[in-house]
């Protein structure tokens, strides 16, 4: 009995520590539901980032024309989208969203709810008042 205790300890502990929000994420259109974007969450030290790998509804050169500061003119492709995002129990926040199609900034969090299957919320100020869209692991 003990033996198989600890052998569903081990099992369960094995399958949190798994879960992670770093690798590759599909988004996809909140109005047509066609896939928009490969984005890659890396994480460096104790801090996410998250990059456009490949755009699907623009072409590969396209710039960024209205961001701001040093990310304006960047190409999306390779932009970095997500920063600063810290792990807080089964949240990821603290850090901020870029939206390439209008150049705006958000504040972020991140909550993995399924292992393939990533909430993003956006907001200014509250979380109350921003969007949310979910990301699904490219497999």
């Amino acid at each position: 009995m003990k033996k198989l205790f600890f052998l569903l300890v081990m099992t369960v502990s094995f399958m949190s520590y798994g879960q992670t929000i770093t690798g590759q994420w599909e988004t996809y259109d909140d109005e047509t539901n066609e896939k928009k974007a490969l984005i890659e969450i890396y994480k460096t030290n104790d801090t996410y980032f998250a990059k456009i790998v490949n755009s699907y509804k623009s072409d590969a050169d396209k710039v960024c024309e209205n961001c701001k500061g040093a990310k304006k003119g960047q190409k999306i492709r390779g932009l970095v989208i997500i920063e600063d995002i810290k792990k807080d129990g089964d949240e990821y926040n603290d850090g901020t969203i870029l939206d390439p199609e209008n150049g705006k900034e958000y504040k972020c969090y991140l909550e993995l709810e399924e292992p393939n299957k990533l909430k993003v919320r956006g907001y200014l100020g509250f979380s109350l008042l921003g969007r949310t869209q979910y990301w699904i692991r490219k497999q």
